[in-house]
C-alpha cells in the first residue's frame, strides 16, 4: 500500500514539476492566461483544473494502454501515422521553443531578483540539468518529490499574505473594461492545451515505465488537484498586486513587500520550479531523440539540444512567453480535443 501512494505521489509530483515552469512559477503565465481578465480568470482557472485533474489523468491512462514510450508513439495513436507525422514535428519545435522560455526564465532570475547576470544563470541551470539528466527517471523524480512540496506551501503562504493585505475583495471581483472577450473564454481551454500537449514528453514515457494504473490515476488526479491549488493561490495572490505586468517575476514582488523575511528563500523555490520544467523538458525531448536516432549517444543529444535553447533563450524572456504561449496554445487544442474524445 504504501509503495503504491509513494508511486502515486511521484507521478504527481513529476506531473506538477512539469507543468509548473518559467511563467507559472514568476506568475507571468498565470497573469497572461487569467489574472488579466479579473473575476472572469478565476473561473477560467475551474475549468483549466478540471481539465488537469480529468483530461490529464485519462491522457496517462491512455498511454499507458497504447504501449506509448514516447509523445512521437503516443500521437500516432491518437492521430494516425500520417498526421501524426506531421504533429510531431510541430510538438518537436514546440517543445525546444517552451525549453528556450524555461532557460530564460531561469536567467531572469539571476538577473532580477540576483544580481548576476543572463548568461551565468543560464550556465548554471544547464550545468545542473545535465547532472539530473544523467540520472534517468530517478534524478526526475527525487528533484520533483523534493521541489513540488516546497512549492506548494509556499504558493499558499503567498496567497494568505496577499489576502491578508487589505483591498482584496475588491479586487478579486473586478471584471475587464472590455467585458468578456473570446480571447477570456478560450483562455483556460489553450492554457490547459498546451500544458497537457507539451507534457506529454514527460509524462508518457512515465506513465509507460510505471504501469500500474492505480497508480496512473491516482497520481494523475492527485498531481490534477495540487495544479488547481497552485493556480488559484497565485491568481489569488496576484489580483492584489498593481500594475502586476510591468514585473518579469510579479510573484517575487509580492513576497518582497508581504513577507521579506523569506524573500530569499522564495527565490530559490521559483528556481526550483523552473528547474522541474527544464529538467522534464529537456528529458522528454532526449527520449523522443534518442527513440529516433538509437546509435547517437544520449549525452550527445541532450548537449545540442542544450546549445539550441540557449541560443534561443537569448531573446527577452518575457517577450517570448507573451508570444510563444499562447501560440502553443490554440495548436495543441486539437490535441486536447483528441484525448477527451478518445475512449
Amino acid at each position: 500500500m504504501l509503495s503504491r501512494w509513494s508511486g502515486s505521489f511521484q507521478v504527481a509530483a513529476v506531473y506538477v514539476g512539469t507543468i509548473v515552469g518559467a511563467g507559472f512559477a514568476t506568475g507571468k503565465e498565470i497573469l497572461e492566461f487569467f489574472t488579466q481578465y479579473g473575476f472572469y480568470g478565476f473561473l477560467g482557472i475551474l475549468i483549466a483544473g478540471y481539465i488537469f485533474i480529468f483530461t490529464g489523468t485519462k491522457m496517462m491512462l491512455l498511454s499507458s494502454r497504447a504501449g506509448a514510450a514516447t509523445y512521437e508513439d503516443f500521437n500516432r495513436y491518437l492521430f494516425g501515422k500520417r498526421i501524426a507525422a506531421i504533429v510531431n514535428v510541430i510538438f518537436l519545435l514546440m517543445l525546444l521553443g517552451v525549453s528556450s522560455v524555461m532557460i530564460s526564465g531561469a536567467g531572469a532570475v539571476f538577473e532580477e531578483q540576483l544580481g548576476f547576470s543572463k548568461d551565468t544563470g543560464i550556465l548554471i541551470t544547464i550545468g545542473l540539468a545535465s547532472v539530473i539528466l544523467a540520472l534517468g527517471m530517478k534524478g526526475l523524480f527525487a528533484v520533483n518529490s523534493f521541489v513540488v512540496p516546497v512549492m506548494v506551501f509556499f504558493s499558499l503562504m503567498l496567497c494568505f499574505i496577499s489576502i491578508k493585505g487589505g483591498g482584496f475583495l475588491e479586487s478579486f471581483v473586478k471584471l475587464p473594461e472590455e467585458g468578456l472577450t473570446w480571447k477570456a473564454l478560450i483562455s483556460p481551454f489553450a492554457y490547459a492545451a498546451f500544458n497537457l500537449g507539451l507534457s506529454q514528453a514527460v509524462l508518457v514515457p512515465v506513465a509507460n515505465e510505471i504501469g500500474d494504473e492505480k497508480i496512473i490515476k491516482n497520481g494523475g488526479i492527485l498531481g490534477g488537484v495540487f495544479l488547481t491549488a497552485i493556480l488559484l493561490s497565485g491568481h489569488l495572490a496576484l489580483v492584489s498586486l498593481p500594475d502586476a505586468s510591468i514585473y518579469e517575476i510579479p510573484s517575487a514582488e509580492l513576497m518582497r513587500s508581504g513577507a521579506s523575511s523569506f524573500y530569499w528563500i522564495f527565490i530559490l523555490v521559483i528556481y526550483g520550479e523552473i528547474f522541474t520544467s527544464v529538467i522534464g523538458n529537456i528529458f522528454g525531448l532526449q527520449r523522443q531523440i534518442s527513440h529516433t536516432f538509437a546509435n547517437i549517444p544520449g549525452t550527445v543529444i541532450v548537449f545540442f539540444i542544450f546549445m539550441i535553447t540557449y541560443i534561443i533563450s537569448k531573446i527577452e524572456y518575457g517577450s517570448l512567453l507573451s508570444y510563444l504561449y499562447p501560440l502553443f496554445g490554440y495548436i495543441c487544442m486539437i490535441f486536447l480535443f483528441l484525448v477527451w474524445k478518445k475512449k
